[in-house]
């Protein structure tokens, strides 16, 4: 079984990635990082993880580590394995649609929500735009556990419609689930199709990522890190797979969370973005598009991505640019580009088996970025603040 896993895993491998990036450089030291990652590993920071590194148009570091659970019986990790992504979704699917829908279908991020969504108006929300939603601005609750509450699609966003703001739009900014379940319902009322065809049609198919989806079947299981049991789901009918909760209850697609993909199939969707939305002849928006959407303006975070604060980030580590961009995942995901670097580094994990209750990342990942920089030789410190988008 093993033998069979490592020859389907090498013929994923190579076809998701053999036409799709010049020869991989030899001329670092990555040791250092690998040491970084099979310590996490020992330290239970995560019973596997997959890193890989692009730069300057080159996958230099593509590696995975540990098993998937920490039994040492259990299947060892490799590049292939597949991450439920958590809220990489919001960046990678959900804002990725919105800025074809902006480019080429008139949708307008001054808009406000109630003009495709009429119900979201209740209670004091009628001037909230799809800008706000995106920017986390728009004045939502962070979260809720709709499950207590709600057993429906139309239910939860019921709920939320009929939901009060905690401040008024554009004043604050609260990282919000909620406004990203509703970009994505949005999606679906704009183009009368689902998040998930949307996704694979724009960018899945076209890109050629293979092993990146929403609600994968049964067949795919021995492929998915696994992630912590819900021992909480109120509900008779089967559980989807997703690690988050209100994903499940909109059935494993939704703005927020619900996506899957492997390392490799994000570093073609990671190529395109640092090619300005363009890869192997194809457009898939504007460089104009890219750069509206990363603008800071007057707020901490861009339209849909988080931005490289001007002030240190946590999860960056010390050398990345202030121009970079990127967003973490809870399950241990995440991705940052450095426009100016040319670099950018993925990373999928399942922190979160067998608990989410292990932190341990949060050190992690400002190391891991530290450590990719230096073994690139790169660790000049970040330009000037004043410098930043």
């Amino acid at each position: 079984m093993q033998s069979l896993r490592f020859v389907i895993a090498s013929l994923l491998l190579l076809a998701g990635l053999s036409t799709a990036f010049p020869a991989t450089a030899l001329a670092y030291n990555f040791r250092p990082l690998e040491a970084l990652v099979k310590n996490a590993v020992n330290d239970s920071v995560f019973p596997e993880a997959s890193v890989a590194v692009l730069y300057r148009g080159k996958v230099v570091f593509h590696k995975a580590f540990g098993r998937m659970t920490y039994s040492p019986k259990s299947a060892p990790a490799d590049t292939t394995t597949i991450f439920d992504l958590a809220s990489l979704t919001k960046a990678l699917a959900t804002t990725s649609i919105i800025m074809q829908l902006v480019e080429r279908d008139s949708l307008s991020l001054q808009a406000p929500v109630s003009r495709y969504l009429p119900d979201f108006a209740k209670n004091g929300k009628s001037k909230v735009t799809i800008g706000h939603l995106l920017r986390h601005t728009s004045g939502l609750r962070a979260h809720s556990f709709y499950a207590k509450s709600c057993a429906t699609p139309k239910e939860l966003f019921s709920a939320i419609a009929a939901d009060t703001l905690l401040s008024a739009p554009g004043q604050t900014t609260l990282y919000s689930d909620l406004g990203f379940m509703i970009l994505g319902r949005i999606v679906e009322t704009i183009t009368g199709k689902s998040l998930a065809s949307n996704f694979q049609v724009r960018y899945g198919i076209p890109l050629r990522m293979s092993s990146t989806m929403f609600t994968p079947p049964p067949s795919l299981l021995w492929r998915i890190a696994p992630v912590e049991k819900d021992t909480l789901w109120p509900f008779r009918t089967q559980r989807p797979l997703v690690n988050d909760q209100n994903a499940a209850l909109l059935g494993g697609v939704a703005g927020h969370a619900g996506l899957y993909s492997t390392t490799g199939d994000l570093l073609r969707m990671t190529a395109m973005l640092m090619n300005g939305g363009n890869l192997d002849g194809r457009t898939y928006f504007s460089n104009a598009t890219l750069k509206t959407f990363l603008s800071r303006g007057d707020y901490p975070r861009a339209l849909g991505w988080d931005l490289h604060s001007p002030n240190g980030h946590s999860s960056t580590g010390d050398y990345f640019s202030n121009s970079s961009y990127g967003h973490l995942g809870y399950t241990g995901t995440s991705l940052w580009i450095d426009p100016e670097k040319e670099v950018a580094v993925i990373l999928l994990s399942n922190r979160v088996y067998p608990t989410s209750d292990n932190i341990k990342i949060r050190t992690l990942r400002p190391l891991l970025h530290n450590t990719v920089i230096q073994c690139l030789g790169l660790q000049i410190k970040r330009t000037n603040p004043s410098l930043a988008q």
